[in-house]
């Protein structure tokens, strides 16, 4: 997400000049953090389910489908990938658009 943010500083400063506010600006970052979130649950859940089926057969006394524990890593990505969108996010709204746009 840093490298993003870095990526899209002088449109930021732009968005900034025209009059966004800064909490349209984190709203926007996270909001794309929240796109890759959802994007690697969509893709992790199901790989997570088809392993622990296929695990099933091969370990002795494993469980094919563990709710908790498969919500509480849910959460923990959650939560940590939101930190990480967060922090950068922060970090570009407090940039003053004049200089956003001089780094380009």
């Amino acid at each position: 997400m840093s490298y993003f943010v870095a990526r899209r500083t002088g449109e930021i400063g732009i968005r900034m000049a025209l009059g966004a506010s800064r909490s349209s600006v984190v709203s926007m970052v996270l909001r794309g953090a929240l796109w890759q979130i959802l994007f690697g649950l969509a893709l992790g859940i199901p790989a997570a389910l088809a392993a622990g089926h296929w695990m099933k057969s091969l370990l002795y006394d494993v469980g094919s489908y563990d709710p908790l524990a498969l919500a509480g890593a849910t959460l923990v990505l959650g939560v940590c990938a939101l930190a990480a969108g967060f922090i950068p996010a922060r970090r570009a709204a407090s940039i003053e658009p004049m200089k956003a746009l001089r780094i380009d």
